[in-house]
């Protein structure tokens, strides 16, 4: 027994991108997961229909796909598939992300080595869409003390890159109900129920990065950030003093132009 591996797609997700992220987390890892659940977020189009078709006869068993009528949003994808997973282990993938071949077996000997941890990720590598240029490297704190401070203001797991415990994750409700950042919320909430968190030194993923990516997090995606720094006071995980604190800086950073948000970017990595 290994682990589950939760993943959604929804319809504007590229097929050869969901295709690679397929291989790499079953038949490129040394050690294979026991299960792989990956969700429709909604109707599909015939070309990613033809993929997810292609690996259920791979994969036979190993693969289970759950259909969900419309699009409701990755929090509550993941919330559908989670239900499905059959191991205590879960370790999250996006569809258009790379995992490295030793992934499942480095995250999965570090929670067996550790049974207080209830959840973990590593380092991501940020590459272009072609993967041909590394464009940088998210690290984040190791040690939960740490882990715990750094999440006053940043998200302290790398969520592609995550593994956690199914049964504590059910116990808090899952993930959160919130359009974006849902997995931000999730760690915060673990966080305040008494979770330990951990992350490993090394690289367990390559992700699709680019400035496309940052340009689309403008004064839009400000209003998301706002509900979740809401939702984090509202549960004890921020003072109030905190909580404004980071709209502030949310803002200010959300409504300067492309080359500030590049200079802050790097300089929180």
């Amino acid at each position: 027994m290994t682990c589950s591996v939760l993943m959604s797609v929804y319809k504007a997700e590229n097929p050869q991108f969901l295709q690679q992220a397929i291989e790499s987390i079953y038949h490129n890892q040394t050690l294979k997961p026991s299960q792989v659940v990956i969700v429709k977020d909604g109707p599909l189009p015939e070309q990613l229909e033809q993929v997810l078709e292609r690996y259920q006869t791979d994969l036979q068993e190993t693969l289970t796909v759950v259909s969900l009528p419309k699009n409701v949003g990755l929090g509550a994808a993941l919330n559908a598939g989670l239900v499905h997973c059959r191991y205590e282990l879960v370790a999250r993938m996006d569809t258009d992300d790379i995992a490295m071949p030793e992934r499942f077996a480095k995250q999965v000997k570090f929670m067996q080595q550790n049974p207080n941890v209830i959840a973990c990720s590593g380092v991501i590598e940020e590459w272009d869409s072609a993967f041909t240029e590394q464009l940088g490297c998210r690290k984040l704190p190791q040690e939960h003390n740490d882990i715990v401070k750094f999440a006053k203001s940043r998200s302290p797991l790398n969520h592609p890159a995550a593994m956690f415990r199914k049964a504590a994750v059910v116990e808090v409700g899952g993930y959160p109900p919130l359009r974006k950042a849902q997995d931000y919320a999730l760690w915060s909430l673990l966080i305040i129920n008494g979770a330990q968190l951990s992350n490993l030194p090394c690289v367990l993923l390559k992700m699709r990065t680019g400035d496309e990516m940052m340009a689309r997090r403008g004064l839009e995606y400000f209003k998301h950030e706002y509900q979740l720094l809401q939702f984090q006071k509202e549960i004890g995980f921020l003072s109030y003093f905190a909580f404004i604190k980071n709209v502030m800086i949310k803002f200010i950073l959300r409504s300067s132009p492309l080359f500030i948000k590049k200079i802050a970017y790097k300089f929180c990595r």
